[in-house]
């Protein structure tokens, strides 16, 4: 039987054909790089730091949030508002008890001086500012000053000395709280102001707490600080004889916010530890390999490409095995390719140097020679090498655009049952002309089983073709040539049976070498190229399915051959 090959798809490499390949082997060297030289590393696009960054965004605006604590603020304000109140009823029941006097001439009980060191008595240990004001609105007492209310002797607490070798973390919330203090308060309170000589009417709580009522209220002063103010009535038998006003700023609320700061602060120090870790941990399993198979890519395009080997991470059953996986394969596909490539470009050069040997030899001795029927004999062989290098250009045209235009193309559903059909008509009306002895073809179909691929029709055309006409090349006269085709499973089996001579012994794989002819006795040299089988095999391996050759032996002897093509059948059907 004709057999006609030439050099496998590249990507598609017989295992028994392809060299051993160190692990990631190179690639194409691309005009985009430079020859030589690694990428220089980008630290600031570094993808560890991008992982650090947004690990610690997020926590940082969590952590932001928390020592906001607005809310907690405005909680700890009305508790103390609620224990000035309570405690003011406390001092307005003792001096209301202790500090009063009646008038007989009006009938009226009024508060005495004594009420001065009662006031200074019970506000100095609570830490509290207290005023005492009487009914007129004039100041009676004042827990700041020693002596008359308006006395030259002031009480202040003074601040705490100067701490050296404060922590790290109270550092941080003192910055932290001198940042709060910038911001614009998100409520607004009225400006609390000192009068020099203040009475009762100058504010709001005192004027409520001399109508018997409890008032309370929230001031800022001028350096920022809130001041937190609540009066209650002094009372005695439901007589008002007085307000007492005391006032507390925030220190205490500043104080209970940072111990509060400072606990978050240390929690959230112990969570960026860990988030630290874990990200550079996170990164790494990421970044590492990452880098690792860059450089690796790298030192393959700088041209040393099988000593390179592609670092194998398979293993790890994630992404970045699959992009190890991936690149180790695709390495390994273009160095096959590049192999491929010079192995074609020898095996061209080679088959095309004989013809044109012929032909020097050929047109160097008609030269010399002056019998015009040697002459006529030269240009006859002169004319067969010139034939012959076309079909050798034409054929190996065919095979190098072949690889190209089987990626590009669009494959659709083939029905190889009228492929088949349509082939045999042909085939049988073109041995019409050969006579009598012509080689017969029968088609062997399935009669409930449709028999559809998915693939480019006109390819597998030419593939059934070429395998037509080498049984019929290679049949005895009248012999039978059968086409069968059938279903099994996700399977389409397609197989060309001939009554010829066979393949010849341990050549079943090398029939579909490119270059490989193996003709029929008395049929002229050079009438095919020897790539026919090549190419045949590249369409099927392009479609995904196999092609294979054996010879058929009936009673221990070679009665023919046959090629099987096996193709995916068309899921849908």
């Amino acid at each position: 039987m004709a057999v006609e090959t030439t050099e496998r798809d590249a990507r598609v490499a017989q295992p028994e054909k392809r060299r051993a390949l160190p692990e990631g082997a190179g690639r194409v060297p691309s005009s985009d790089f430079a020859a030589s030289g690694s990428r220089p590393a980008k630290r600031f696009r570094s993808l560890t730091w991008r992982v650090l960054a947004v690990n610690l965004l997020g926590l940082a605006i969590l952590g932001a949030g928390l020592l906001y604590l607005d809310r907690y603020k405005q909680s700890l304000i009305q508790d103390q508002l609620d224990s000035l109140v309570t405690q003011g009823g406390i001092f307005a029941a003792a001096l209301g008890e202790a500090a009063v006097t009646t008038n007989t001439t009006v009938g009226r009980d009024f508060l005495t001086p004594q009420a001065r060191p009662i006031v200074r008595r019970l506000a100095t240990p609570a830490g509290l500012r207290a005023r005492l004001f009487a009914a007129n609105g004039d100041l009676i007492a004042d827990s700041r000053y020693f002596g008359t209310a308006g006395g030259k002797v002031q009480i202040a607490v003074l601040p705490p000395p100067t701490e050296t070798g404060r922590s790290f973390l109270g550092s941080v919330v003192d910055f932290y709280d001198w940042i709060v203090r910038q911001l614009p308060e998100r409520r607004t309170y009225p400006i609390y102001i000192e009068h020099a000589e203040p009475r009762a009417e100058y504010y709001g709580v005192t004027q409520k707490a001399l109508v018997g009522e409890i008032g309370r209220e929230v001031k800022i002063d001028d350096d920022g600080r809130l001041v937190m103010l609540v009066a209650v009535p002094v009372q005695r038998y439901k007589q008002v004889l007085g307000a007492l006003m005391l006032s507390v700023d925030e220190e205490a609320i500043e104080n209970s916010l940072r111990n509060v700061r400072l606990e978050i602060l240390k929690v959230f120090a112990g969570v960026i530890f860990v988030t630290v870790l874990l990200s550079l941990w996170l990164a790494g399993t990421i970044a590492r390999p990452v880098r690792r198979l860059a450089a690796a890519a790298d030192r393959v395009r700088s041209g040393r490409g099988q000593e390179t080997e592609i670092p194998d991470f398979t293993k790890r059953g994630d992404e970045i095995g699959d992009l190890s996986g991936s690149l180790r394969d695709m390495t390994q596909a273009l160095w096959t390719r590049m192999e491929a490539i010079e192995s074609f470009a020898a095996d061209v050069a080679h088959e095309i140097k004989n013809p044109l040997t012929s032909l020097r030899s050929a047109v160097e001795t008609a030269a010399r020679l002056d019998d015009p029927r040697q002459q006529q004999r030269l240009m006859a062989i002169i004319l067969d090498d010139v034939q012959r290098l076309d079909r050798l250009i034409s054929d190996i045209s065919d095979a190098s655009r072949l690889d190209a235009e089987l990626s590009r193309a669009d494959m659709d559903s083939v029905d190889i049952e009228g492929l088949l059909t349509t082939l045999v008509e042909v085939e049988r009306i073109a041995a019409e002309g050969r006579g009598s002895d012509a080689p017969q073809i029968r088609l062997d179909l399935p009669d409930d089983k449709p028999l559809k691929v998915i693939g480019m029709e006109d390819r597998l055309a030419q593939v059934l073709r070429n395998l037509i006409s080498n049984a019929v090349s290679f049949s005895p006269p009248k012999g039978v040539i059968v086409l069968r085709a059938e279903r099994r499973g996700p399977w389409l089996r397609i197989s060309v049976e001939d009554e010829g001579p066979g393949l010849p012994p341990g050549k079943l794989d090398a029939v579909f070498e490119r270059f490989y002819t193996e003709r029929p006795e008395g049929e002229k040299f050079g009438t095919h190229s020897g790539l026919g089988l090549s190419i045949s095999k590249q369409i099927v391996i392009a479609h995904h399915g196999r092609i294979r050759a054996e010879n058929i032996e009936r009673n221990g002897r070679v009665a023919g051959a046959r090629f099987v093509v096996t193709l995916p059948a068309a899921t849908n059907e």
